[in-house]
């Protein structure tokens, strides 16, 4: 009996020092004034991880993997939208209290939709999620969806996920269940605009993509939902609204329109530089210059000069 208890105390401390590689479990200080918004600067150039020396591009290359990593694996388990949005908003808020150097962004992402899926009351067992993200995380490896349900790696990586759980909730003072989306706001404002098919479908697309960024740390769900409204109404050229300035009516002034807009057209450029293919390299102008005159040697046998220029290059007609 003795030795069993020592057997299971070793292990024990073996799987804690294994966490310590994926996850920091150290107390974080509390959000005690829910500060969730964040001014770009601050976002920019203060967060946790510029601490630790990872640069904005590298955060920002960071943040798009745990996105696409968070979709990926809500398809995979048949949730929602609204839960993968959540959690991408949940893990957006936790690297503004921790940093990137510290945190594994996959075992706190597949927290985060755990999370998410009971904040919105969408419960889905823990035994699928820790199964599915496993198999992407190591989707390179074809023994992986095999080695997950054996017992020995199916308990370890349920445990760094259920950590990853605890540190999540302790970082935000468990106020991380209350997140707030443009989803709500935005069916409003198409349906008080009378919006038609496309102007919709262009709308939640883009905030499907908002999410992915930094605009929820900056503004708060009705902001983006009715800058949203107005941008994709531009783009189609089209009119919303009873009146001009129909965007007072949800709380947005024009100042906060505008600079919410630009936010909105700065990302959307900077995706498109990203996206677009490299131009092809520039050709070369290969500018043919008339050779001077020369007195040429001549040849002894066969009674004409030798040039100093290739020849190849002008085998063309009528030059021979």
């Amino acid at each position: 009996m003795g030795e069993e208890q020592h057997s299971r105390k070793r292990s024990r401390q073996h799987f804690e020092a294994e966490e310590t590689r994926h996850i920091s479990l150290l107390k974080s200080p509390r959000c005690e004034t829910a500060k969730w918004y964040f001014s770009k600067e601050e976002i920019e150039r203060f967060s946790p991880s510029r601490k630790d020396g990872i640069d904005l591009a590298k955060e920002s290359f960071l943040r798009s993997s745990y996105c696409t990593f968070l979709q990926r694996l809500g398809m995979k388990l048949h949730v929602s939208q609204v839960i993968i949005g959540c959690a991408m908003v949940m893990c957006h808020r936790f690297y503004m209290r921790q940093s990137h150097a510290k945190n594994n962004w996959q075992t706190i992402a597949t927290s985060s939709l755990f999370l998410a899926c009971k904040a919105e009351d969408e419960p889905c067992q823990l035994s699928c999620v820790v199964v599915a993200s496993y198999e992407i995380i190591y989707e390179w490896d074809p023994s992986a969806s095999i080695r997950i349900h054996q017992t020995e790696y199916y308990h370890e990586f349920k445990e760094f996920i259920l950590a990853g759980e605890r540190l999540l909730l302790d970082t935000s003072a468990f106020q991380l269940l209350d997140v707030e989306l443009p989803y709500k706001p935005l069916a409003a404002a198409l349906n008080s605009v009378n919006a038609w098919p496309d102007l919709a479908t262009a709308s939640w697309n883009f905030v499907h993509d908002w999410l992915r960024t930094t605009l929820c740390l900056q503004y708060k769900p009705h902001v983006i939902a009715t800058a949203t409204v107005h941008l994709a109404s531009t783009f189609q050229n089209g009119k919303v609204g009873s009146r001009r300035d129909w965007w007072l009516d949800f709380g947005v002034t024009t100042k906060l329109l505008k600079e919410v807009i630009q936010e909105m057209c700065m990302l959307i450029e900077a995706d498109r530089r990203r996206t677009m293919p490299p131009p092809p390299p520039p050709r070369r102008e290969v500018a043919w210059a008339i050779p001077a005159p020369l007195k040429p040697p001549v040849h002894m046998s066969r009674g004409y000069p030798f040039h100093s220029y290739p020849l190849q290059s002008y085998r063309q007609p009528g030059i021979w």
